[in-house]
């Protein structure tokens, strides 16, 4: 599923070689093709369960302490293949007989698991739920205008599945029609979803399964250290916010101050070694210049741009500085893409007809195996066509789930009407199919963007009274429908190189969409009831909640009570962010692989610069691997990657058991200045 990356979603252009993917797509050797009943089986469905619980518990962890979510695709397609071939080993042992694992129940099985996952992200558990809660709203600050004691809706296990249910299953409806279209006839790339067939392809041939199995081995070594080590770090994190690594000032207590610290999180350092080396080092530089340069310059004037005695968290103080920045280079970098992507679409629309194209086509280099390579896209074709999704199946979903959602929204969000829930649906599927489109071409998922554009459209609409609660509940709408239709079109084409029915893969949506309609509420609750969500001092700070929040105010106050020179400066970093897009997409590769980005420059400004420091850290470890064996590199580093980050993640479940059950750390290790002499 791209990057998922609200939380800020990103991912880099992941455009691959054209003769690579031919190979992907001959050197597997089974050629027979099951029938997409076949493909779909109970043991896939249970290992995309257990998968889907545990992608939805890394996917709270990550959306609500940094808001960055990196691709989890190869984990899922790698931990595919390791838990069924174990499943299917173990049984042969045993003498029962066994069905083949092919690579079309391997791409069912990460299809389901994604589907699943996603919901964790544009369910808004991070962002647009929660900042409607009375945590956040008591945050921002009860007397500061336009925030309301009444637009407060506590999170609530039952509404929020409820609501899940509502709104996530519309998305994959909306552009069943135009798969062919997309898939076919455009031949739009999907970078993410191009790779993740190659690898399934690669794990489905004898030289492919015996890498996949030392992949399987490494992910499961690097799993096992960083879960006994996030146990281990548990036991000096006594109570509080102050103690244990998370809080070891690693780099001296004067940089400590400012966030500058390795805090040892086996997550983050697995991000850094996913995420593209420009991310990271954006990250890092967002860092430097606000908690090195633009935080403690603005604190010199504290008694005269603000007043001096404000809380660390007053949104009248250096603590709006830090939101409102964030949000201008979040909403600056957003807009540029969402206009350039959609200007793209149009203008290669509008050219179809015509013999140049500048599509990225997936070109067959014809060559002495020519011949091979026409049959092997011929029959992707024939499979890819051959278990037809009815157009009038997907006409009459679409509407019978409008029907329901317009009628069953208003009563989960009473100031969020069933007009502008109609309207919003009358938009969407033109959004969804901008968005899944531009994802098509460039790798890019601009699902927050068209929230956050749903959420001030509709706060502006509603007013005063209620426009808090609607265009925050409008953004989820928004998002669940973008995101999801985006994610079936990715995954689509996943299914086009593996040989998969598109009705199977359809089925292993809506199956894993059904999932995370009950996993995603049910992992985010057992973060909700162990740990303190929202709380600006601690790890789970729900950053994106302050920002979803202030966005929806905006939307109805306006400007007038940003503190002094903030507006200023959000315009300067607002056309700060356009400026630097322009200059990567008009400067040579040369040159612009070496200029930030503003969406990752963004998220620590707000959050802090430590996890910035461990990202950095991770593509450190990177670069320098792959300086030293580029081809041990490529082939392991996302099982390490995943291994570091799904320990972290199953240490996540007994730390929150143990919180739940006032089962406190025994040992505090503190750290602080000497005894001057």
């Amino acid at each position: 599923m791209g990057t998922k990356t609200t939380s800020v979603e990103i991912s880099e252009p992941l455009l691959l070689d054209d003769s690579d993917k031919i190979k992907a797509v001959e050197t597997v050797d089974d050629d027979r093709v099951p029938e997409w009943r076949d493909q779909i089986t109970i043991r896939g469905l249970v290992v995309s369960a257990v998968l889907g619980t545990l992608f939805c518990i890394i996917t709270h962890k990550l959306n609500l302490t940094v808001g960055i979510i990196p691709s989890l695709n190869v984990a899922a397609g790698l931990l595919g293949f390791f838990f069924v071939k174990s499943w299917t080993g173990f049984l042969a042992q045993l003498g029962f007989e066994v069905k083949p694992f092919t690579r079309q129940e391997n791409t069912v099985i990460q299809t389901c698991v994604v589907a699943c996952y996603g919901l964790a992200f544009s369910g808004g558990f991070g962002s647009y739920l929660v900042a409607m809660d009375e945590k956040t709203y008591k945050l921002i600050g009860e007397d500061y205008p336009g925030n309301r004691a009444e637009d407060v809706i506590n999170p609530g296990l039952w509404w929020m599945t409820g609501f899940l249910v509502v709104v996530s299953f519309l998305g994959l409806f909306s552009l069943v029609p135009l798969r062919k279209v997309m898939v076919m006839d455009y031949k739009l790339t999907y970078p993410s979803g191009t790779a993740t067939a190659m690898l399934i392809n690669s794990f489905h041939t004898k030289s492919g399964a015996e890498l996949a199995g030392k992949q399987v081995h490494c992910l499961g070594k690097y799993l096992s250290m960083s879960l006994i080590w996030s146990c281990f770090k548990w036991f000096f994190s006594g109570i509080g916010d102050s103690c244990g690594f998370d809080n070891f000032p690693s780099l001296g207590l004067a940089l400590f101050k400012n966030t500058f610290y390795f805090d040892f999180s086996p997550t983050y350092v697995g991000c850094g070694l996913i995420c593209p080396h420009i991310v990271n080092c954006s990250v890092l530089f967002g860092a430097i210049i606000s908690w090195g340069f633009l935080w403690p310059l603005i604190s010199q004037h504290a008694g005269h741009w603000y007043p001096a005695d404000l809380g660390s968290n007053d949104f009248k103080g250096l603590y709006g500085y830090k939101v409102f920045i964030a949000i201008a280079l979040i909403l600056g970098d957003g807009l540029y893409n969402l206009i350039k992507i959609i200007s793209i679409t149009l203008k290669e629309i509008c050219n179809k007809s015509s013999k140049q194209s500048n599509l990225p086509l997936v070109k067959e280099k014809l060559d002495g195996e020519s011949s091979e390579v026409i049959l092997e896209q011929k029959k992707r074709d024939e499979v890819f066509l051959k278990d037809r999704i009815p157009n009038w199946v997907a006409g009459s979903g679409y509407v019978a789930l409008v029907a329901i959602s317009t009628a069953t929204m208003p009563i989960i969000f009473p100031p969020l009407k069933w007009y502008l829930v109609l309207c919003s649906y009358i938009l969407a599927p033109a959004l969804a199919f901008c968005n899944s489109y531009g994802t098509g071409l460039t790798d890019w998922n601009l699902t927050s963007t068209y929230g956050k554009i749903g959420l001030f459209i509709i706060a502006s609409l509603v007013g005063s009274d209620g426009g808090v609660i609607a265009g925050l509940a409008a953004s989820g709408v928004m998002m669940s429908i973008v995101s999801t239709a985006a994610d079936l079109m990715q995954d689509f084409k996943t299914g086009y190189l593996t040989m998969s029915s598109a009705k199977s893969m359809f089925i292993s949506q809506l199956v894993g969409t059904a999932m995370g309609c009950v996993i995603a509420p049910l992992t985010f609750w057992l973060f909700w009831t162990a740990f303190d969500i929202g709380s600006p001092d601690g790890p789970y700070k729900a950053p994106y909640a302050v920002i979803f929040r202030e966005m929806a105010i905006l939307g109805i106050e306006g400007f007038s009570e940003l503190p002094k020179h903030c507006l200023a400066m959000c315009c300067g970093f607002f056309v700060a962010a356009v400026v630097i897009n322009l200059l990567r997409d008009v400067t040579p590769k040369k040159v612009s692989q070496y200029i930030p980005i503003p969406m990752a420059m963004a998220v620590p400004f707000y959050i802090g610069a430590y996890f910035a420091i461990d990202m950095f850290v991770g593509t450190v470890i990177l670069f320098i691997w792959e300086r030293v064996n580029r081809k041990n590199s490529e082939d392991f580093s996302g099982a390490v990657a995943s291994g570091l980050i799904c320990g972290d993640g199953i240490w996540t479940i007994p730390s929150a058991i143990l919180s739940i059950f006032k089962v406190n750390p025994p040992i505090c290790m503190y750290f602080g200045p000497s005894m001057s002499s």
